[in-house]
């Protein structure tokens, strides 16, 4: 098996993940197992089909594909090059068994349609399988739950052919779930935002959601995160109550509930953007319908200013660029203030300070972008972006100003963008960070 170039294995890493797999394996059968006894105790389990599924074929041999998770399972307990990134995927797999189970157990469903008498070495896996596995547990599936956890794991340890065949591969463990007549369609999609929820929770690089997670002040944030929350709400309603195709509602639903937690209590931190300009595939995929309107917003808004504006010095301040756009301009580097769209900066010089759209800069903020400002423009023309090039990077840009001495108040700060870029939205609460910028700036030349 070939892997990716990456830092030495830790020593000692076989036992751990040993350990592991004796905590998780037991854990697995035994919890799965008692969510199904539990239900069978039940009357009023129901089931969610939809009427096209009847056309679904039974495919006796992708019963293979579907027993095989248990063995990648087990072996990408190996893959992890540091304790640490084996603790995460593991927790990973811990996590996506303690909500499934408990959505089992909360709201039970039950998969309906017969399965064909079988003989052979197909029909031997299937006996095994309906030893432990029974009708019951379907929605969110824990099968394609586990499975999106293991791509994660998979992907970021093979290359070359090795990984075009685990793609192939996977895709085929995903369809079997329906081609052995084990789930219905609702399970998938629900499985797979398990799945990406649990790779967001534990993220491989930085610190976990969980360790940084700490209630925001009261103020902005608080009312923003009620703001997405009744959003939630007004998308979760239909989907209930009207079923079939409007189901789907529940996708945009999580999102902006994910998106009110960010600012209730994860911060910018939970949009999960790299250094690289990216949002991380978890974020990406839990949160598209919500990055897709915020994207969309972006263009609208900024539909008849869609160029970036010169501030001073070659530092100028727009919206933030699509790759294209980059590569048509004369920018040799970027500084981005957005935190929930990606930006692919290609070859030039990058750097990111993640701060959620709407809310402000604080003065360590400010004092931050300042420096960067002034570190990154040394490279050539520097474009200051956030979504629209408003507020957020106006404020860094204000910031630059004062700290280098080119505005001496707030006042100048803000005009002089404002000569370049009308459009900026600073208000009272841009200007109290700046004005704690300006008096450190005065504090420092009296001593």
């Amino acid at each position: 098996m070939q892997l990716t170039a990456t830092a030495a294995r830790e020593p000692g890493l076989r036992k751990s993940a040993v350990l592991w797999l004796l905590l998780l394996a037991p854990l697995f059968f035994g919890t799965y197992g008692f969510a199904t006894w539990v239900t069978t105790q039940r009357g009023d389990v129901g089931s969610l089909v939809f009427g096209w599924e009847s056309h679904m074929p039974f495919w006796a041999w992708t019963i293979v594909p579907y027993w095989s998770i248990d063995l990648l399972y087990g072996l990408s307990l190996l893959l992890p090059r540091s304790r640490e990134e084996l603790k995460r995927h593991a927790l990973r797999l811990l996590t996506a068994q303690v909500i499934a189970v408990s959505c089992f157990l909360i709201w039970p469903l039950r998969f309906t349609f017969a399965r064909p008498e079988l003989d052979g070495v197909f029909g031997w896996l299937f006996d095994v399988l309906a030893g432990f596995d029974k009708p019951f547990n379907q929605a969110p599936s824990l099968h394609i739950a586990l499975l999106v956890i293991l791509w994660a794991c998979y992907q970021r340890h093979l290359q070359g052919i090795w990984r075009m065949a685990m793609h192939g591969w996977f895709a085929l463990i995903g369809i079997s779930v329906l081609t052995t007549y084990q789930h219905h369609f609702i399970d998938l999609p629900t499985g797979a935002m398990l799945g990406w929820l649990c790779v967001w929770l534990w993220p491989l690089e930085g610190r976990s959601l969980l360790q940084t997670a700490h209630l925001a002040p009261r103020g902005k944030r608080w009312k923003l995160a009620l703001y997405y929350l009744l959003g939630a709400t007004a998308f979760t309603v239909p989907a209930f109550a009207s079923g079939g195709i409007w189901l789907w509602l529940l996708w945009p639903a999580l999102a902006l509930l994910l998106v009110a937690f960010n600012y209730a209590v994860l911060d910018a931190d939970g949009f999960q953007k790299r250094a690289n300009g990216c949002l991380s595939a978890a974020a990406r995929w839990l949160l598209a319908p919500y990055l897709a309107a915020a994207w969309l917003n972006s263009r609208l808004w900024t539909r008849k200013n869609p160029d970036p504006d010169r501030v001073l010095d070659n530092v100028w301040l727009g919206r933030i660029p699509t790759r294209r756009e980059l590569e048509n301009s004369a920018f040799a580097a970027v500084f981005d203030l957005c935190a929930e769209l990606s930006l692919n900066p290609g070859s030039i010089a990058y750097r990111s300070l993640p701060v959620l759209d709407l809310t402000t800069l604080d003065a360590a903020q400010c004092e931050e972008a300042a420096l960067a400002i002034e570190n990154l423009r040394q490279q050539g023309p520097l474009l200051v972006c956030c979504a629209l090039g408003y507020s957020r990077s106006a404020t860094a840009v204000a910031a630059w100003l004062l700290k280098t001495g080119r505005a001496t108040s707030v006042d100048d700060a803000i005009q002089l963008i404002q000569c370049a870029r009308p459009g900026i939205v600073l208000g009272p609460r841009h200007r109290k960070a700046l004005q704690q910028v300006a008096t450190r700036m005065e504090s420092s030349i009296v001593h």
